[in-house]
């Protein structure tokens, strides 16, 4: 059994702070060690499940934010920008399964703990085939062009009722309960990676009851930008179209192409938002 885990930050056991999730910021290298520590704790019930190898893949921002010699060593870590499929990279059809673990609530939900849909600001909503999305439909559709199901989701109570709507019966495990976006009631370190470790066992113990999540192709991104100038500039990346003064979309039958369009967007909006200024 080949068990690959995406690991995302702001559903990380104990972390409410977006400083806690930045490079330079307050509590960053913490959160670094507790984001370690959740990895850890998938790892280590993947491997008392049966697991014969474990891909971890750094999914967070700059995606160097692992502790690679704080890591379980029967598993591997890919780290570092320049990832074409971002928060899938790595995963292919070889995967028994995929468990995600930090992952968070999309972009307006209430209660969700730092809730947003890949981009802080820039995006307010991302739809896939004109349906509303977050990042677990996202990499769980993913996964699912690839024939690999999710069995587990971890991170605050909000995601967790996210990913049990979109996926059905999958494993999940709360560390935390929102109170607000930057507000939350928090378990202890050794309390909540506990709670991973013990659905991760439970997770890949009953895979016969998992299916991928499966998105019938041709696949339609669409996004609601918070700015015209991000929309107008995103539209000029080949194959992107403008859909509305704010809206793009784009629409294709790989969804490999999806996941690596994400990190153009993510340069381009970025880009526009932080040289333009306030109105940008």
């Amino acid at each position: 059994m080949k068990v690959y885990v995406s690991v995302d930050m702001e559903g990380v056991t104990g972390l409410t702070d977006p400083e806690e999730m930045q490079a330079g910021g307050r509590g960053y290298e913490r959160g670094c060690e507790l984001m370690t520590g959740d990895a850890n704790a998938v790892v280590q019930g993947a491997f008392d499940a049966g697991a014969r190898a474990v891909l971890v893949n750094d999914a967070h921002g700059s995606t160097k934010n692992l502790r690679i010699d704080l890591l379980d060593p029967r598993a591997t870590l890919v780290r570092g920008p320049g990832k074409p499929l971002r928060m899938g990279q790595g995963l292919d059809e070889t995967y028994t399964a995929a468990c995600f673990a930090g992952y968070h609530a999309r972009a307006g939900v209430r209660h969700g703990v730092l809730n947003h849909t890949w981009m802080g600001k820039e995006i307010q909503n991302v739809y896939l085939n004109g349906e509303i999305c977050g990042e677990t439909r996202l990499v769980a559709a993913f996964a699912g062009s690839l024939g690999v199901p999710v069995a587990l989701v971890t991170g605050d109570e909000a995601v967790c009722e996210e990913a049990r709507e979109l996926l059905g019966d999958v494993e999940t495990a709360a560390v935390k309960k929102g109170i607000d976006r930057f507000s939350a009631e928090l378990l202890p370190p050794v309390v909540a990676q506990a709670r991973i470790r013990e659905a991760a066992a439970r997770a890949l113990g009953r895979l016969g009851d998992f299916r991928p999540y499966v998105v019938e192709p041709p696949y339609t991104l669409g996004v609601e930008w918070n700015s015209t100038a991000i929309a107008a500039g995103c539209a000029t990346i080949p194959g992107v179209r403008a859909a509305g003064p704010r809206h793009t979309e784009f629409t294709t039958g790989d969804f490999g192409e999806i996941m690596a369009l994400f990190g153009v967007f993510a340069m381009v909006g970025g880009q526009i938002a932080c040289g333009s200024g306030i109105y940008g």
